[in-house]
């Protein structure tokens, strides 16, 4: 299902993960890979057409003066990158559509052959929260005491819908590999790529692995953000109002059940529409 270059001698490698789509709100996942990426080479390409319905995820033509010059097909691959004393192995792309549980058979065959000695999700998830608030992160794992001290987890049992990053991280665990799981809390009225997301992600995944990742201009993307969004909502009363409530929701977060959490996303839901414009 993959072709693999010769990556060389790795140490202590660890393989982190994330798909563009569902458990991706925010590109937070996949931006944060694109950044511990840098400038890493492809190590493995796998081959779309066993994997993408191209009618859900249609190439994307160029034209040029009328002559098409270009067409791109969704992919996945796995590059590599070298950060301090260890290497990373980063596997993203666009969510396939089909054969996920041969897909996680072969990436956690290939994890396998490469030496990997853990495993990390990486994605967001769209919550109740206000830009305006520090991100949060929630943390999964494949046993209890792999979860930090201060974790903010899931507690009791939780049913959600799975994502192609939960059926390789599934069949890691399986073959008796670590793994971790940091899924960051995105607002839900952002629409495009939420750079806070990824410097909390970035922050989490360098204190996890120990080492030092260079935030480059990422922090300046952010802090930019931030004043997009607060000028977007000083403009409009209604959505000023919104983040109000949701900061008011998150100082006062400990007090509040999970089900009244739930009851606040929904309520949520139902005052922010398309065409408000409210979105970042």
């Amino acid at each position: 299902m993959y072709e693999l270059e010769d990556p060389g001698a790795l140490t202590a490698p660890a393989l982190l993960v994330a798909f563009e789509g569902w458990v991706s709100a925010g590109s937070a996942g996949t931006a944060t890979i694109d950044h511990l990426a840098g400038d890493g080479p492809v190590v493995a390409t796998f081959d779309g057409d066993r994997l993408f319905d191209y009618r859900a995820n249609r190439p994307v033509a160029d034209y040029l003066e009328g002559v098409l010059t270009e067409l791109s097909f969704p992919e996945i691959t796995l590059r590599r990158r070298t950060l301090g004393d260890r290497d990373l192995l980063l596997l993203s792309g666009t969510e396939p559509n089909w054969n996920w549980q041969a897909l996680a058979g072969e990436v956690t065959d290939l994890a396998e052959g490469l030496g990997v000695i853990e495993h990390v999700s990486l994605g967001g998830i769209p919550w109740a929260a206000p830009h305006t608030r520090p991100t949060s992160i929630v943390e999964t794992a494949s046993a209890p005491e792999h979860l930090s001290a201060d974790a903010d987890h899931p507690e009791g049992r939780l049913r959600v819908p799975a994502a192609a990053v939960s059926a390789i991280e599934r069949s890691m665990i399986d073959r008796g590999v670590p793994t971790f799981g940091f899924w960051a809390r995105v607002p839900h009225y952002v629409g495009t790529t939420y750079s806070p997301a990824v410097v909390a992600l970035v922050e989490r995944v360098s204190t996890h692995l120990g080492v030092s990742v260079p935030f480059g201009t990422l922090l300046d993307q952010a802090a930019e953000q931030r004043g997009v969004l607060d000028d977007l909502i000083e403009d409009q009363p209604q959505a000023r109002a919104i983040v109000e409530q949701l900061e008011a929701l998150v100082d006062q977060e400990g007090n509040i059940s999970g089900q009244e959490l739930a009851a606040e996303i929904e309520r949520f839901l139902a005052d922010t529409t398309p065409d408000e414009g409210f979105s970042g």
